[in-house]
C-alpha cells in the first residue's frame, strides 16, 4: 500500500468516526440495540426515547445507525441503568445486548 493510499484509507476512517453516534465513555456497559426488520423507524425512535430520556434528534439518528450499520450504541451506564434500559427496548420485542468495554 502506497502512503497516498494509507493517507486516503486514513482519512476515511476518520470521517467514519466522526460521523458514529458511539461514543468511548468511562462507563462500564453499554446496550447495543440491532437492526431488525419489523419495526419501523417510528416505533423504535419512540422506543429509544422512553429507555434513554434522550431527545427526538438523537433518537432519530440512533435509529438510522441501526438501519444503515446494523447496530447503534443507545446508551451507557452502570449494569442496572443498562439492564433498565434494555428491557424498555425489549417491551416492543427489540433485540439489544449489554456489552462491556
Amino acid at each position: 500500500m502506497s502512503k497516498l493510499d494509507m493517507i486516503y484509507a486514513s482519512s476515511i476512517f476518520t470521517k467514519e468516526q466522526e460521523s458514529d453516534i458511539d461514543t468511548i465513555t468511562d462507563e462500564p456497559y453499554k446496550v447495543v440495540l440491532f437492526n431488525d426488520d419489523y419495526h419501523t423507524f417510528d416505533e423504535v425512535i419512540a422506543q429509544i426515547m422512553k429507555a434513554t430520556g434522550c431527545g427526538r434528534q438523537k433518537a432519530e439518528a440512533h435509529t438510522w445507525e441501526v438501519h444503515n450499520k446494523g447496530k447503534s450504541i443507545v446508551y451507557d451506564g452502570t449494569m442496572e441503568e443498562c439492564l433498565r434500559v434494555s428491557a424498555i427496548l425489549e417491551e416492543i420485542h427489540l433485540k439489544t445486548e449489554i456489552q462491556t468495554c
